[in-house]
């Protein structure tokens, strides 16, 4: 049984993932107001520059006499600083709500337990730590990108029941993807896309399917598109070259692209920390990476990752290009109809 605060801390979680995939590099939260034992408010952070949870969740309260014997639940500790907004934990005293509940401190310099400080310091009754490490998975992406200084990854590809992702292309092969998995899988990848920040695909992978890259059986945002170009090998016809939407190519050409698409320049034997540490500086929070072999296996054997989805499908090639492996045994498996998916996380880096 959950007590009364990892009960309302969850309605929190519910809340805040109501904004995955438009928040930017801000954190998903929730924030929960219940006076004896009722809720009387509820709000999230719906997106990048927007009011925050507690802003909203006050703002739904229709007897503001009633916070003075409230508490508040918050999964990310009240921002205590100005930035896009006015700080939280001075909206919490000025409506001198007498005590709070957070699940996760905030690793951002500008908050990292001043937020919390600033409620006891006032006299707040502050209860910290409250499902601590569901509310740390839930901002994965967020407390890596800080903690780690670099972007959350996620890996993807399909494979066959017997280990391919692919047939061997043939020069005057048809362009397209010979897909393993059904319509439903097809459908969560594009939900899943427009969770994250960012799209990685490698050099093979543009030439042999010419993929879009973007969000088209979901709604939601079109992630930025970042791609592999060391040679000037993509063809200038390819979708993913077309400007329909922001995309950022590394590569070792000089101007060669324009409009939405920017370039960095890279050295031939650049590293795969050194493509991190410059989308980190362009504050790019998450990545689902989406092939092709050679960069997976880049990602897996540098072990810059953090969770990998993986669909293993019900056809055989018999012969192709063979998947990427995973040691460790998935954390959770998925049954679909016709595929598993198979979800792994690399350690656990959250606390």
């Amino acid at each position: 049984m959950y007590s009364e605060d990892e009960r309302y801390m969850r309605r929190c979680f519910e809340l805040a993932s109501h904004g995955l995939g438009n928040t930017r590099t801000n954190p998903l939260v929730g924030s929960v107001i219940v006076h004896k034992g009722r809720i009387i408010g509820e709000g999230y952070h719906h997106e990048y520059g927007g009011p925050h949870a507690e802003v909203n969740a006050i703002r739904s309260v229709k007897d503001k006499s009633l916070l003075s014997e409230s508490t508040i639940y918050i999964n990310l500790e009240p921002c205590s600083h100005f930035g896009k907004t006015p700080p939280c934990s001075t909206l919490i005293l000025n409506h001198r709500i007498p005590r709070a509940v957070i699940s996760n401190s905030d690793p951002f310099p500008s908050v990292s337990g001043k937020g919390i400080a600033a409620l006891q310091t006032a006299g707040l009754d502050v209860s910290v730590g409250v499902l601590e490490n569901e509310g740390a998975f839930l901002n994965r992406r967020f407390l890596t990108f800080h903690e780690k200084k670099r972007p959350y990854i996620i890996l993807k590809w399909a494979e066959t029941a017997d280990g391919f992702i692919d047939i061997i292309r043939q020069d005057g092969d048809p362009v397209g993807t010979n897909w393993i998995t059904d319509e439903v899988a097809r459908t969560l990848v594009h939900k899943w896309r427009s969770e994250e920040s960012g799209l990685m695909v490698g050099t093979n992978t543009i030439i042999a399917d010419n993929p879009k890259l973007n969000v088209r059986r979901w709604t939601g945002n079109s992630p930025l598109r970042i791609a592999f170009d060391r040679n000037g090998r993509v063809p200038e016809s390819s979708n993913i070259l077309d400007g329909s939407q922001d995309t950022l190519v590394f590569t070792c050409m000089q101007e060669r692209y324009s409009g939405r698409i920017n370039s960095v320049l890279i050295d031939h034997d650049f590293q795969l920390n050194e493509i991190l540490e410059e989308l980190y500086s362009q504050k790019i929070l998450s990545i689902l990476v989406e092939g092709g072999q050679q960069l997976h296996n880049a990602f897996i054997k540098s072990g810059l990752w953090d969770e990998a989805r993986v669909f293993k499908g019900k056809m055989m090639f018999s012969q192709g290009v063979k998947a990427p492996e995973i040691l460790n045994p998935p954390s959770e498996v998925i049954h679909f109809k016709g595929s598993e998916l198979m979800i792994y996380h690399r350690e656990n880096h959250l606390h």
